[in-house]
């Protein structure tokens, strides 16, 4: 085993078996690079997650596909370069009853770009849209699940499609702060045992790729007004999957990535 960076052009990646994904967080500033680097490697060697997974997890439009499939999401709007961002952003607050929301880039790691608005600081939420879109970047609208300030926010891990251990979040945007330029605002983060509406909620979001069981994935869920539990991401890149939250965690997934059937199985 080696642990090497993703982009340095002197590793031969047919010289391994596989090539697991691990933190590979500056992608999203990479986009068209890093699929690139993905998609040579991948026919060196098994890239894990696949490919096509990859593809479909790194531009959360995916929440789209999530939405139509009946999971319950967070609502998403998803305004487009050349859109008009202060009607896009009126529109979504006639829409969307909450006091406060979220605007972030569609392709996004931690939270790099992402800000919460208050109804009154609309201008200043319309210039965070147009310097994304400027920059050519989809943006995401979302209502801010008020519940999080209290409840957290619940991360679901699943090793080899099967349910590992979870973690509570607590609530990361705050009014004011502006827009988040480091890659991880700090996090306030612990286990936590889910509760069976979040297990079934996470089931259903995994039932709905359009993909074989990934090797890894985490489930992000906020609580809405009524207290149902909605997926804010479905990460299937390169997750933090928290193995020091759960004793044994790693130890079952390294024994996974090693049993993984390199002759056809990806």
């Amino acid at each position: 085993m080696r642990v090497v960076e993703w982009d340095d052009a002197s590793t031969q990646w047919s010289h391994f078996d596989l090539a697991l994904l691990r933190s590979t967080w500056d992608y999203s500033m990479r986009l068209p690079e890093f699929l690139n680097w993905a998609e040579q490697t991948s026919a060196s060697t098994h890239l894990l997650n696949p490919l096509p997974m990859v593809r479909w997890n790194t531009d959360k439009h995916y929440l789209g596909e999530l939405m139509q499939a009946d999971v319950r999401t967070v609502p998403t709007t998803f305004v487009e370069p050349g859109d008009s961002a202060s009607q896009a952003v009126n529109e979504f607050l006639v829409q969307h009853a909450s006091t406060d929301f979220v605007v972030k880039p569609a392709v996004s790691s931690g939270a790099r770009d992402a800000q919460r608005y208050g109804r009154r600081e609309l201008a200043a939420a319309v210039v965070h849209v147009e310097r994304l879109l400027d920059e050519n970047r989809s943006v995401v609208l979302q209502p801010y699940l008020d519940r999080v300030d209290a409840d957290g926010e619940t991360a679901l891990i699943y090793l080899g499609g099967t349910f590992s251990h979870a973690i509570r979040k607590g609530p990361l945007l705050r009014r004011g702060e502006g827009p988040t330029r480091e890659l991880f605002a700090a996090e306030d983060i612990a286990a936590r045992v889910p509760k069976l509406d979040e297990l079934r909620t996470g089931e259903r979001a995994l039932g709905a790729i359009p993909f074989a069981t990934p090797l890894y994935a985490r489930v992000d869920l906020l609580r809405d007004a009524a207290a149902a539990p909605c997926v804010l991401e479905l990460e299937l890149t390169e997750p933090s999957l928290y193995f020091a939250y759960a004793a044994g965690s790693a130890e079952r997934f390294a024994a996974l990535v090693l049993d993984y059937p390199v002759n056809g199985g990806a």
